[in-house]
């Protein structure tokens, strides 16, 4: 992503190493323990349920993972909380104040604090709103995916974890873990449309691929490329087949947002409806599963990061 910050592997760059060091085969399944596991070198066995795995290696293990964490956030309860507020809200800086109920001045040195540190980058909108009234405060991302795990998860429930009850953490995990990869898939389909492009962009490539969003439209998927030409899209993730009224429902946002985009993007994750197939075309390009596990081809051990912290 192009709100990645250079210094710390790309998501994509974690995923392949998560895949190559655990034998990845079916996609959906490493994604799926990738979004709890990923970005720590550790070896996952997927054959193994992955709840059977979150209590061997998290809960099992809560002592000495939250010991090494506390060393980068000096035990502050202000630094877990702002986390937790971003690991399980709208990853919108202002929504996690309010819900830590800090000042707008503290929170942001919170929030310096944790991208300095490594936890979180900024997920900024690509293209700021025509009206500068309709701006919205910048968004979130954790870095690593073990993190918003830990502190949507792991970090809420401590006081029962600590004690070996995994009770109350169960029961928040079954509420939650049926949407939580969600936030991967998104983020990877933005790896995978870059990728795609790259060769037909080769003369104009994409400069910026992120998100959209200001007070009044949200698009899940805007690239500028270097010429100012504009790319937008949408994730469908849901078990319904995207329709033809998600691509007017997409440029209706864009020409609500003043965007003046020339190709259109629609990543479904349960097929197309045989109409929105019939858009397809120069306009239009439409992305499955199918295309996006493409990002686990080839891989190689040079593909295999580098983890310098504990394995567990």
């Amino acid at each position: 992503m192009s709100n990645q910050s250079s210094n710390y592997p790309s998501l994509l760059a974690q995923f392949r190493s998560f895949c190559y060091q655990n034998k990845a085969t079916d996609f959906e399944k490493a994604i799926e323990y990738f979004s709890v596991f990923g970005g720590m070198g550790w070896d996952v066995d997927m054959s193994v349920p992955l709840e059977k795995h979150i209590e061997k290696k998290v809960l099992k293990n809560y002592r000495y993972i939250h010991g090494d964490l506390t060393k980068v956030t000096h035990s502050k309860p202000i630094y877990h909380a702002m986390l937790t507020a971003i690991a399980t809200g709208d990853r919108r800086e202002y929504s996690a104040f309010k819900k830590v109920n800090v000042g707008r001045e503290e929170g942001e040195e919170v929030i310096d604090f944790l991208v300095k540190d490594g936890f979180l980058v900024f997920d900024k909108s690509v293209e700021k709103p025509v009206d500068e009234k309709d701006g919205i405060s910048d968004k979130l991302l954790f870095i690593t995916p073990f993190m918003r795990f830990w502190f949507a998860m792991i970090s809420p429930t401590y006081k029962s974890i600590k004690e070996g009850d995994y009770v109350e953490f169960n029961k928040r995990w079954e509420g939650m873990k049926h949407e939580f990869s969600t936030l991967i898939y998104r983020q990877l389909v933005l790896e995978l449309v870059r990728f795609s492009f790259e060769e037909e962009f080769e003369g104009d490539p994409i400069i910026s691929i992120g998100a959209y969003y200001d007070k009044n439209v949200e698009i899940d998927i805007l690239a500028k490329r270097n010429s100012g030409a504009m790319l937008a899209g949408t994730c469908k993730l849901s078990k319904q087949k995207a329709k033809k009224s998600e691509l007017s429902k997409l440029k209706e946002m864009a020409s609500k947002a003043e965007l003046e985009v020339e190709q259109f993007v629609l990543f479904s994750k349960n097929k197309f409806s045989t109409e929105l197939k019939n858009e397809k075309g120069k306009g239009l390009r439409l992305f499955s599963l199918r295309n996006l596990s493409k990002l686990m081809d080839n891989l190689s051990e040079d593909d295999l990061l580098e983890y310098t912290n504990k394995k567990y």
